[in-house]
């Protein structure tokens, strides 16, 4: 936009950008941008996030004026689907949650994994304590970093740090999508979520079992949101495993799950414009094309919500309360009642499976949202742009659960 090739900004948008946001519009908005911020002078950092379906990139830009910060919205595909110019709000700091102790803990360096899929991951061990329980951390949808890193919050180093002071181990790591993003398109055809998450909890299993810091009879997995609905299947192919936290997990299709998400959050402001309608259109008839997928699809189906059709047919029937009914190790199931990503409707329906599992235990969380962070009102996108910790109560309860 700098250099006024607005054509070439245009080549790099998804179809609806490019009817409703085409060269001239394009030139239009940067002129109006310069207009009110000045001239514009230099990119000085960017930040990512990911919201729903929707990889997010702040650019922050100095003008003679102002600072603002472009946020550009990439779809499944890599292609442009939205961009906005807002107020520029410097980037926050992580700082230690309250209830963390920092000598209460020390931290290492591990590698999980060996050979070509290899994740770079933090140990994070209490203090002069012989033999600790322990828990792998399982992430989110999307390359997440072993911190899970949304903004200036890191859910999962809350999570290890507040439980580390509290004398239990954690072991989280760099997801495989995030840490060997030049890679993965080699699986593009055949990519399931055994080799996106199942596969890599499991070697960070392995890799507590050989640490004699560890009392190997009580090690957990914890799995958030995508990392939560997938805890059964964990289970399944692991039935040494102590047992199961599951946080904010899914328990219906995921197709479905990412249409309730954008149908929430272009609802947000009371009025769905011509291009969130376009954009809703669009993600229901690829909801239609998952559901109607078969086997002979798996080649040359293509992507669809930037995963191929053999990564949707592997979750076909995939209902997670029922396999985790056959689970016989202890289950605890937590959910935020702010949660637009994975809502009570899903917790409810875990609740409805296993409530009579004496096995299992259910805590919902009023005040927090999909981070477990704490906040009032209607949980939006530009919450997760605040600063926040994963609640001393999440952490307690874990605790509890325990028997520490």
């Amino acid at each position: 936009m700098a250099e006024r090739r607005f054509d070439d900004c245009v080549a790099m948008f998804d179809s609806t950008m490019t009817a409703l946001m085409p060269a001239v519009k394009v030139q239009e908005t940067w002129d109006a941008v310069q207009k009110q911020a000045g001239k514009f002078k230099e990119q000085q950092g960017t930040r990512y996030q990911r919201y729903g379906v929707y990889d997010i990139v702040l650019v922050t830009c100095r003008f003679e004026g102002n600072p603002l910060d472009a946020r550009i919205v990439f779809n499944q595909s890599g292609k442009i689907a939205g961009l906005f110019f807002v107020p520029y709000q410097p980037a926050v700091e992580y700082s230690t949650p309250p209830y963390a102790q920092r000598d209460a803990f020390r931290e290492e360096e591990v590698t999980v994994g060996s050979g070509h899929w290899s994740l770079r991951g933090t140990f994070t061990l209490p203090a002069g304590k012989p033999k600790s329980p322990a828990i792998v951390l399982v992430h989110g949808s999307g390359p997440n970093d072993r911190d899970e890193t949304i903004g200036p919050n890191k859910p999962f180093k809350d999570l290890a740090w507040g439980l580390a002071s509290r004398g239990v181990a954690v072991l989280r790591y760099e997801k495989r999508t995030k840490e060997h993003a030049n890679e993965m398109p080699a699986l593009r055809n055949t990519l399931t979520v055994n080799e996106e998450t199942i596969d890599d909890a499991l070697e960070a299993v392995s890799l507590l079992r050989g640490r004699t810091e560890i009392d190997t009879s009580r090690i957990y997995v914890l799995g958030h949101s995508l990392g939560g609905m997938l805890v059964p299947r964990i289970g399944a192919r692991d039935p040494r495993i102590a047992g199961f936290i599951i946080l904010a997990g899914a328990t219906r299709p995921l197709e479905d799950v990412i249409v309730e998400q954008l149908t929430y959050l272009f609802g947000l402001d009371g009025v769905t414009d011509e291009q969130e309608q376009k954009r809703l259109d669009e993600s229901k008839k690829l909801r239609e094309r998952i559901k109607a997928l078969t086997p002979a699809d798996t080649a040359s189906a293509g992507p669809i919500f930037a995963a191929p059709a053999a990564y949707w047919l592997d979750l076909r029937n995939y209902d997670p309360p029922a396999l985790a009914g056959k689970l016989t190790v202890p289950l605890l199931i937590m959910q935020g009642g702010r949660d637009y990503q994975v809502t009570k409707t899903d917790f409810d329906r875990w609740r409805s499976a296993l409530e009579n599992k004496p096995n299992v235990t259910f805590s919902l969380y009023p005040l927090l949202n999909h981070l477990f962070i704490e906040g009032q009102g209607q949980s939006t996108p530009s919450e997760y742009e605040r600063a926040g910790h994963v609640s001393e109560e999440v952490i307690t309860d874990i605790i509890r659960w325990l028997n520490l």
